[in-house]
């Protein structure tokens, strides 16, 4: 009996994929599946994958075509199951041809053309991707074009930057747009990492335009604005999303959910810090007026934590910041503390001032520690009193969760509904503390000495 094998994540079976396995099995007598699974997928960069592996595996069982299915959870498990099995055939699509000569060693390798115009990635990001437009000076915004480069259903296209020295070549490639409405013109949608006190303005014109937009924490330093810009969303019928890379990453989610699960008792205390250094110009009047400084660049990453695991009805709040220019209210450093009813938290930020950027979750049970630095972690620790009871945890992260953050965006339009990983109500608190700093309420300013 002739063996045949071939491996595939199966999106939304179509008729591109059948008619691939009728030509598989056409190879030989017995035909073996590999279907993906979920953290393969994830650990190969393809995250916007629409099914589960369990609907994924049924609907390869329901073609009837094959004999045998079974689960692709690592690399190198091809040879593996070749060897195990006896495969005498291992066949795959003409778009990977030269990628697995190396298997010629253990059996023939097959490729076989595919069905022309027709493909997942056309399914999941139909056949016109959303145009994206990036609206931005800061050095983020490079970040934003490499990754989207990696979700379907996307392409940015064209971008404007009132300062662009900070953008790398592969961005000023695209469309130049001689300003914010000329990008509007462009593109389905917009990616915003403007200076905030611009965000409500902008993002109110994106809107009215029809456009959907992905804005970089904070979308306000207003409250009421804030609230005002969400309606305006939903009359619309546009997408409105907060760009928060911690929120959608995997080792952040599972995090959250472990605490709510009691893991380590109730929680007590949360302590966030999020500091770089990276000095600014106090000469440049202009461009400082245009800076993002430590409270809007980090704040709204630090408080994530504090207002998803305690809430947002905290009694008492305080800010100290050390800030450097009045006019603009630019500090280097910022340090927020809040009390709860029962609990207490602190968020460090600072874009002038260094300290360990760690995240820890202290309960009565147990405590959470997240490395440095641990908005982009992939790794944490849940530690117990009796440390052989210490447990780590591991996830794969790519793209620092900004790649995740844009397929949960275009997700959302496409789907015509929200898929917010930061909810109104966190938005509206973060907003409130911003706000309340901009204001200088309950603010204790540090003198600053050369």
């Amino acid at each position: 009996m002739k063996k045949v094998i071939t491996y595939g994540t199966f999106d939304l079976l179509h008729y591109g994929h059948i008619r691939l396995l009728e030509r598989a099995r056409a190879l030989g007598d017995w035909l073996v599946v590999g279907v993906t699974s979920d953290d393969y997928d994830l650990s190969r960069g393809k995250i916007n994958v629409r099914q589960s592996l369990a609907e994924r595996l049924e609907a390869v069982r329901r073609t009837g075509l094959a004999d045998e299915i079974i689960v692709e959870e690592y690399a190198g498990q091809k040879i593996d199951d070749i060897c195990r099995m006896g495969i005498d055939v291992f066949t795959v699509g003409s778009d990977w041809v030269g990628q697995f000569d190396y298997l010629k060693e253990y059996c023939e390798v097959v490729y076989l053309d595919r069905t022309e115009g027709v493909s997942s990635s056309q399914l999941r990001g139909g056949e016109k991707p959303l145009r994206l437009g990036l609206a931005g000076e800061v050095a983020f915004v490079n970040k934003v074009f490499r990754e989207s480069r990696y979700v379907n259903g996307l392409e940015a296209t064209a971008y404007w930057a009132a300062d662009g020295r900070e953008l790398e070549d592969d961005v000023r490639a695209l469309t130049e747009c001689a300003s914010f409405s000329d990008l509007l013109e462009q593109v389905d949608a917009v990616y915003l990492t403007t200076a905030p006190a611009e965000h409500g303005a902008q993002i109110r014109e994106a809107l009215e335009r029809g456009k959907h937009v992905l804005c970089e924490a904070p979308v306000s330093i207003d409250p009421a604005e804030l609230e005002d810009l969400f309606a305006l969303a939903a009359q619309k019928g546009c997408v409105l999303e907060t760009a928060l890379r911690t929120a959608y990453s995997m080792a952040y989610a599972r995090l959250l959910l472990l605490i709510k699960t009691g893991i380590i008792g109730r929680v007590v205390s949360v302590d966030a810090a999020c500091t770089t250094i990276r000095p600014v110009d106090r000469t440049d009047e202009k461009r400082l007026g245009r800076a993002w400084n430590s409270i809007y660049d980090w704040g709204p990453t630090a408080l994530l934590p504090v207002f998803q695991i305690l809430g947002t009805d905290y009694k008492e709040r305080h800010i100290v910041s050390r800030i450097l220019d009045p006019a603009t209210r630019y500090d280097d450093f910022s340090r927020i503390d809040f009390v709860y009813e029962d609990a207490v938290a602190q968020v460090k930020v600072g874009k002038g001032v260094k300290s360990e950027c760690e995240l820890i979750v202290s309960g009565t049970g147990g405590y959470v520690y997240v490395p440095a630095p641990w908005w982009k972690t992939d790794y944490f620790e849940v530690r117990f009193e009796n440390p052989e009871n210490n447990k780590r945890f591991f996830y794969q992260l790519d793209g620092e969760g900004i790649r995740n953050e844009l397929v949960s965006f275009v997700r959302a339009v496409q789907d015509g509904r929200e898929d917010r990983h930061v909810d109104a109500r966190i938005s509206r608190a973060i907003a409130q503390v911003l706000s309340d700093y901009a204001a200088g309420r309950g603010v204790t300013e540090l003198t600053v000495t050369e």
